[in-house]
């Protein structure tokens, strides 16, 4: 957590004494790491991992291409500033939850901001990610920067 959020120890160990409060994790049975709870399961909507790195990898590698030829479609009304990949599929697991990946929209060349409205950039968002679920798009959110990510844009 320390790692993937690029915080110091002592932070890190309160948030886990928070968490741990709540009921959201536990020690391992090992003492050497943290469990996340079924009410911790429960009240973030985690799944257990399902999906092999190399085919978020993957996911993500044909993300990247796909926002290229947005961004030099001189005729699309949007062109991506950002786009930043989070998540499991980073700390090298053998399987991991699906890529979350924050997406920043700007206008097209010559198209004021004012007439793009919010459902256009979520029909953009979900024609970038296709039909494939080893990935999810968001809003970006400068936050995605900060913590361990992989640059698409």
């Amino acid at each position: 957590m320390v790692d993937s959020l690029k915080i110091d120890q002592w932070e890190g160990k309160q948030i886990i004494d928070i968490l741990r409060l709540q009921g959201y994790v536990k020690p391992a049975l090992d003492n050497q790491g943290w469990l996340t709870t079924s009410a911790g399961e429960d009240v973030s909507g985690s799944k257990m991992p399902r999906y092999k790195p190399d085919s978020v990898n993957e996911a993500l590698t044909l993300l990247e291409k796909y926002i290229k030829t947005v961004n030099q479609d001189p005729r699309s009304q949007f062109k991506v500033a950002d786009a930043v990949a989070y998540g499991d599929f980073l700390l090298g697991r053998s399987m991991v939850q699906a890529g979350d990946v924050g997406v920043r929209l700007v206008p097209g060349k010559g198209i004021p901001e004012e007439q793009i409205s919010a459902k256009q950039s979520r029909d953009l968002l979900k024609q970038l990610r296709g039909k494939t679920p080893h990935i999810q798009l968001h809003p970006y959110e400068p936050w995605m920067s900060v913590r361990s990510h992989r640059r698409l844009a």
